[in-house]
Formats: C-alpha cells, sequence, structure tokens
C-alpha cells in the first residue's frame, strides 16, 4: 500500500529519524494520505486519510467540512509518554460514518509498518489517557500526601501489580509538564476530579513556560 506524508513541523508520532517517512510516495500516487500539522482537504478518490492528533478531536480539523459526508477520513495518535519515543500502539480515530474500505487501509498501513492498531471513537482523550492518566495522578496526589515515598510506590507497583516501570517513575522520565498538558485536557472536557493536573504537573508545566518566556 503506497502512502504520502504531508506534515509542518515535526511529528509526535513519526519523528524525522522514523524510517516511516523514508517509504513515502507522492500524493498523486498514494492510497492513503497522512496529514500532520497541516489543514486537512478531502479527497475521496483516497481509501483513506488519516489526520494525526494531539490531545483533540478528530471533529476539531473537519471544520467547514461535511462530517456526514467524509467517509474515508480518520484520525490517528500513536502513544508515547511525553519525552519518551513512540510506542508500537497507534489509536486509529474513526468517526459514525467513517468506511470499513478506510478503517482496513489504515490497520494494514500502520500494521505493515510493524505497529498494533486500537480503534477508538472521537473522543478527548481516547483509550489510553483516559485509562492510565487517574492512576499517575493519584500516585503524584499519594506522594504529595506522603503516603509513601516515589520509589516504594514504584516498587510496589513493579512487583505488585507487575508494571514494567513505577507510574511516578514514567510521568517524571516523560516529563510532568507533558503530563499536564494531556490531564488538562481530559478535566477541561470531563470534569472528572481524577483528571484534575496534580499539583507537581502544575509546578512543571508553569515553570517551562516561564522558561520558554525567559529565552
Amino acid at each position: 500500500m503506497q502512502y504520502a506524508i504531508i506534515k509542518n513541523g515535526q511529528s509526535s508520532s513519526f519523528p524525522d529519524a522514523d524510517g516511516f517517512h523514508a517509504k513515502a510516495s507522492r500524493v498523486e500516487n498514494a492510497d492513503v494520505v497522512i496529514y500532520s500539522g497541516v489543514a486537512v482537504k478531502p479527497d475521496q478518490a483516497k481509501t483513506a486519510i488519516l489526520v494525526e492528533l494531539g490531545n483533540e478531536c478528530l471533529a476539531e480539523h473537519l471544520g467547514g467540512i461535511d462530517e456526514n459526508g467524509q467517509v474515508n477520513i480518520l484520525g490517528f495518535a500513536r502513544y508515547r509518554n511525553g519525552n519518551d519515543s513512540p510506542s508500537n500502539l497507534v489509536e486509529v480515530v474513526r468517526q459514525p460514518n467513517t468506511s470499513d474500505s478506510a478503517i482496513s487501509a489504515a490497520k494494514a498501513l500502520f500494521e505493515n509498518a510493524g505497529l498494533q492498531v486500537a480503534i477508538s471513537a472521537d473522543q478527548i482523550g481516547r483509550i489510553i489517557n483516559r485509562l492510565v492518566l487517574p492512576k499517575y495522578n493519584a500516585a503524584l496526589r499519594f506522594l504529595d500526601e506522603g503516603l509513601a515515598s516515589q520509589a516504594d510506590m514504584d516498587l510496589t507497583c513493579k512487583l505488585g501489580l507487575g508494571y514494567p516501570d513505577g507510574p511516578i517513575e514514567r510521568v517524571l522520565r516523560g516529563g510532568l509538564e507533558h503530563h499536564y498538558v494531556a490531564t488538562k485536557a481530559l478535566f477541561d472536557t470531563y470534569g472528572t476530579s481524577s483528571y484534575a493536573p496534580p499539583r507537581r504537573a502544575i509546578v512543571a508545566f508553569n515553570r517551562a513556560q516561564s522558561d520558554v518566556k525567559e529565552r
């Protein structure tokens, strides 16, 4: 399957050094077109059009476009823990009227690249973040409350639950400022207290913003 990439700036899912770029073809020859940081252009002649997402919904990229008529436009997000390298999981985001052929093409494209694919509805946070961010937030709050040290909480999760790394260890490695952005998007949307950014993440984000302003 041939695919083309139209992008502006660095892709979070496929950084410039990723071999995925080298195998891309010209738009006119592609069955699938991927948009990253660029306004999407509908094209019913393509089997599928994929839009890279951050924390937002796919619907935000379809403003002014007849959503009901766009059966071949999907979103996608390759899970990434902040500054960590992208994982092997790609969440493909479908609309209610998305065609089966477009979904199959998107799955085949990513699976041929050695990635695993999960399909989700068009909701902010999708699957991964809505499952794991409350756990990370709870661990950070427990640390503030003095329930246990970071080392003890991480060790408990690794030995007791079989996690490859502890929740606090993982969030710190990825960057607390990135954790803040992801969990705030969920909190602003759903208002659930478990999504509220914890103190340490708020502090890290504000410091990062101050550093940017001072440069």
